[in-house]
């Protein structure tokens, strides 16, 4: 009789804590960034998610896989360095001037259409830096359009998957 009571107690127990538990679901994007037709070694480019203050979240993506230079893309390392958030699973290649790379980008439905950005950092080694070579809300719209940059970035198109 004892054993039956535990068993109930727990199955109410469970039940109650996962009445509460909210499940966040994530869509799935593919994010494609043509670069402009500029000259120098490969460019990093970091996507990260930007809370309504204007906060870097959580990174999406990073462009470039050698750690030795994350800290050229100097705002988002100030986040970075001190997260020290485990990136080796959302990094790929740097692009080259003229290039295009398709990644995948994962975004969960509650910032969208919540005051949430998305950023596009840019650097390439002894040339420039752009902070916010692409930075727009993500909104129900924006997540199907293109943007245009305004360093080594063309332009960025977002595709739900």
């Amino acid at each position: 009789m004892k054993n039956i009571k535990l068993i109930f107690s727990i199955a109410i127990l469970s039940i109650a804590l996962f009445s509460f538990t909210t499940i966040n679901t994530s869509t799935k994007y593919k994010c494609m960034v043509q670069m402009t037709n500029y000259v120098g070694e490969g460019a990093y480019v970091v996507i990260s998610l930007i809370n309504p203050d204007g906060h870097y979240e959580k990174t999406l993506y990073v462009q470039g896989d050698d750690e030795e230079w994350y800290n050229d893309i100097t705002q988002w390392w100030k986040f970075q360095g001190k997260v020290r958030a485990d990136i080796d699973a959302i990094t790929g290649a740097t692009i080259s001037g003229g290039e295009r790379a398709i990644s995948v980008i994962q975004i969960e439905d509650s910032k969208i259409d919540a005051g949430y950005s998305i950023r596009f950092e840019s650097a390439v080694e002894d040339q420039e830096y752009y902070t916010k070579d692409v930075q727009f809300l993500l909104t129900s719209e924006s997540v199907k359009s293109k943007t245009e940059g305004s360093g080594f970035i063309r332009y960025v198109r977002l595709m739900p998957n």
